[in-house]
C-alpha cells in the first residue's frame, strides 16, 4: 500500500521516502502479526545496534494464547519516568525545554532522528486522537521491529482502516518512535519530546514503554488542543453504579497515578467467605470486616482519560464526560493470586480477542496470567504489571456521554501513628465544597508508595489536574479551565477518598469501594447538616458523623482518624501541618498575572489558613 494515501506532512514524507521499506497497516490484526516478527515467531527480541554498545535488546516479545506478552530487559523501563516530557518548541510552557536539559537545540536531534528512521524498515498507520469529530488526525511512524509498541498505540488510541484513510485523512499530529536514541543521546533515560509546530503537533518517543508516549503523550496532544478550544481532558475513571434497587449514580474518580482510577471500575475484593476486609490495624493486628450481601452493578464509562468537551454538555448543571481512548491500560499489581478478581482474571485469561500484556511472566505459546508478575529482582515483583484491554471487549461498557453526579479525588496515603505522624489522616471519605475540591486538583498529591512511576521521595505533586506531567503548556491555563468547570457545574458533588491507609489501618482500595456502594444507595453526595461534621483539618472539608452500609455501622475511627487511639489529636495535627505545608508550597506556583481572580481568592484563602465556611462562600453550591 502506497504510504502517500496518509497525506503526511513534508518532514514525515521525507522520512518515509528514505526508508528501505514502509509497511502501511489498517488493523490491529496486522500489528499482532508484526509484533513477533514477520516469520510467525513465538519469541522475538526487539533489539537495535547501538554505537559503542553493540546489539542492545530493549524487550522480549512472546506470542501467547491470549495475546502478546512483552517484557523489558531493564526494570527501569517497566514504569513511567515522571520527568520524561520535554518541550522542543519555543511556544509558552512551564515545562523544561529540550535545550535547557540537554544543551542543544532540538532541531539538531530532530534531524538526526529523521536520518535514523530513514535507515529502518518502518510501520505506518493513522488514528484520530480523542473521539471522532473531536480530536486530531494523527500519523504513527515506528520501526517495524517494534510492532508491539505500534500495537499498544493502535489498541489505546484506535486505528483507521485503510479505506477510511483513502476517504480523507489530514494529519495534524505525527508520532515518531526512535528507541535507539535512549542510549545514544539520553543516557538510557525515557525521553518524550513534544514539538508544537504551527501546522503539526510532533511527538518523538525515544523509548518503547507506551506509558509516557502511546498513552500519556497522546494525552498531551489533547490537553494542547483543549487549551486552544477551552475544554479539558480529565484524568479520571467514570462508572455508572446501579444499586440492587435500580438507583443509578455516576461517579467520576480523579487522581494521580495510583490514585485508584482503575480500581473504581472493579468490584470490591472479597475474602474467601464473602466478607469485605475493611482494614487491618498495623499495630494491634485487629482485622475489621464488612458484610454486603449484594454489591451494585457497574457500568464502566472511562478508565483514565475523559473528554469534557462543550459539545456533550447538556446544561443541567452537572458535568458530562465521554471516554477519550479506545482501550484501557490496566495496572494489575494488586492481583497477586488466582481468585483475587475473578471478573478481570477471566476477561484477560480468555478474552474475545488478543490482548497486550506488559511485565507479565509468560512463556511462548502459553497463557499470560495477570497475577504472574515479572520479577525486577529475586523476590521483588515488578510493581507495574499492565494489560491493554480494548473497550470493545469489556462487558456493559457505556459508549455515550454520561452526566456526573459525584466527582471524587483519590489520594494514596501512608500509615499515621503517634510514633510516625504523617498525612495519612484522611477518613473513609470526605465531602468537599467546590472551591476546596478545585484546590486538591491543583496540588494533586502523587502520594505514598506509587506503583505506576519510578520512585519519588516524600509527598510530591502530580501537578494541576493530576495530568500535569503530560501537558506541554502552562499550569495556570489548566487551573483556569478546571476552575471554570467547578463554577459552571455546581450540581455535581465533590468528595475526597484515601487509599492504602486510614491512620493506623491498612485498607487498600476498600474506602472507595465502600464510598461507591454507600453513595449509590443514598442517591447522591448531598447531605443534611446533622449528617456531617467539619473535619479537624479544614483542607479535608467535612467528615461523616456516622456511616451505615446495608445495616452495618462503620466504626467512627475510620471516619475521624484523630479518634484512633494509635493516632490521637497531636499526631493528627502534625499530619495536618504536613498537608498545609504541601498545599502552601504547591499553590504559590499558580499566583501568576493571568490566574482567574476567583482562583486567586481561593488560593489566598488557603495560604491565609481559611476556614471551611470561607471556602463555601467562594463557590456556593446549588
Amino acid at each position: 500500500m502506497d504510504w502517500c494515501i496518509f497525506h503526511p506532512p513534508s518532514s514525515a514524507a521525507e522520512v518515509l521516502a528514505g526508508s528501505p521499506r514502509v509497511i502501511a497497516v489498517g488493523s490491529t490484526e496486522e500489528l499482532l502479526a508484526l509484533s513477533c516478527g514477520e516469520n510467525g515467531n513465538s519469541l522475538y527480541e526487539v533489539a537495535y545496534d547501538v554505537p559503542g554498545k553493540g546489539r542492545v535488546v530493549e524487550a522480549v516479545v512472546a506470542r501467547v494464547r491470549n495475546g502478546i506478552s512483552v517484557n523489558y530487559t531493564e526494570p527501569y523501563m517497566r514504569r513511567r519516568d515522571p520527568d520524561c516530557l520535554v518541550v522542543g518548541d519555543a511556544l509558552p510552557t512551564d515545562k523544561e525545554r529540550f535545550r535547557d536539559r540537554f544543551g542543544i537545540d532540538f532541531s539538531v536531534v530532530r534531524q538526526e532522528a529523521f536520518e535514523w528512521l530513514k535507515s529502518q524498515e518502518l510501520v505506518i498507520f493513522g488514528f484520530q486522537a480523542g473521539r471522532p469529530g473531536v480530536g486530531l488526525d494523527t500519523l504513527v511512524i515506528a520501526p517495524a521491529n517494534a510492532g508491539f509498541f505500534a500495537l499498544g498505540l493502535a489498541y489505546l488510541q484506535g486505528i483507521l482502516p485503510l479505506d477510511q484513510i483513502q476517504a480523507g485523512f489530514n494529519p495534524k499530529a505525527v508520532i515518531y518512535t526512535a528507541p535507539v536514541f535512549r542510549h545514544t543521546h539520553f543516557n538510557g533515560k525515557q525521553v518524550v519530546v513534544h514539538n508544537r509546530l504551527p501546522d503539526c503537533y510532533e511527538m518523538f518517543s525515544f523509548n518503547l514503554y507506551p506509558g509516557p508516549s502511546a498513552k500519556k503523550g497522546v494525552y498531551g496532544m489533547l490537553i494542547d488542543l483543549g487549551e486552544k478550544e477551552n475544554w479539558v481532558t480529565a484524568h479520571c475513571s467514570t462508572v455508572q453504579v446501579v444499586t440492587p434497587y435500580d438507583n443509578v449514580v455516576t461517579i467520576m474518580h480523579e487522581g494521580a497515578s495510583g490514585g485508584g482510577k482503575s480500581e473504581m471500575l472493579e468490584q470490591a475484593h472479597r475474602e474467601p467467605d464473602g466478607r469485605l476486609r475493611l482494614g487491618e490495624n498495623i499495630i494491634t493486628g485487629e482485622v475489621r470486616h464488612l458484610v454486603i450481601p449484594r454489591t451494585c452493578d457497574l457500568y464502566p464509562v472511562t478508565d483514565d482519560m475523559a473528554l469534557c468537551h462543550p459539545s456533550i454538555q447538556n446544561g443541567n448543571g452537572k458535568l458530562s464526560v465521554i471516554d477519550a481512548e479506545d482501550a484501557w491500560f490496566v495496572r494489575v499489581n494488586h492481583i497477586t493470586s488466582y481468585g483475587t478478581d475473578p471478573y478481570l482474571e477471566k476477561l484477560t485469561a480468555q478474552p474475545s480477542e488478543p490482548l497486550l500484556f506488559l511485565n507479565i511472566d509468560a512463556v511462548p505459546n502459553g497463557r499470560a496470567l495477570i497475577w504472574e508478575h515479572t520479577m525486577d529482582a529475586p523476590g521483588k515483583p515488578c510493581p507495574n504489571p499492565r494489560v491493554v484491554v480494548p473497550r470493545r471487549v469489556i462487558p456493559n461498557i457505556i459508549n455515550d456521554p454520561v452526566t456526573v453526579d459525584v466527582r471524587s479525588f483519590g489520594v494514596r496515603t501512608p500509615p499515621c501513628t503517634k510514633e510516625q505522624p504523617s498525612y495519612g489522616i484522611l477518613g473513609l471519605f470526605h465531602v468537599l465544597p467546590p472551591a476546596l475540591a478545585w484546590l486538591w486538583r491543583l496540588v494533586a498529591p502523587r502520594g505514598f508508595d506509587n506503583p505506576s512511576i519510578i520512585d519519588t521521595n516524600g509527598l510530591s505533586s502530580e501537578g494541576v489536574g493530576s495530568y500535569w506531567p503530560f501537558s506541554p503548556g502552562r499550569r495556570v491555563t489548566q487551573a483556569n479551565l478546571l476552575l471554570d468547570q467547578f463554577v459552571r457545574f455546581k450540581r455535581t458533588r465533590h468528595i475526597l477518598i484515601p487509599n492504602q491507609y486510614i491512620g493506623a489501618w491498612k485498607v487498600g482500595f476498600m474506602p472507595q469501594w465502600i464510598a461507591r456502594e454507600y453513595l449509590a444507595r443514598r442517591g447522591s453526595a448531598r447531605f443534611k447538616s446533622d449528617q456531617l461534621r467539619p473535619a479537624r483539618c479544614s483542607l479535608l472539608g467535612y467528615t461523616l458523623h456516622q456511616l451505615h452500609v446495608e445495616g452495618s455501622l462503620i466504626a467512627r475511627w475510620f471516619l475521624q482518624v484523630n479518634t484512633q487511639p494509635e493516632v490521637g489529636d497531636e499526631a493528627y495535627d502534625q499530619g495536618a501541618e504536613i498537608l498545609y505545608g504541601f498545599f502552601r508550597s504547591q499553590l504559590q506556583t499558580f499566583l501568576e498575572e493571568d490566574l482567574h481572580p476567583l482562583g486567586r481568592q481561593i488560593i489566598e484563602c488557603c495560604l491565609e489558613g481559611g476556614s471551611l465556611e470561607d471556602y463555601e462562600k467562594l463557590i456556593p453550591v446549588e
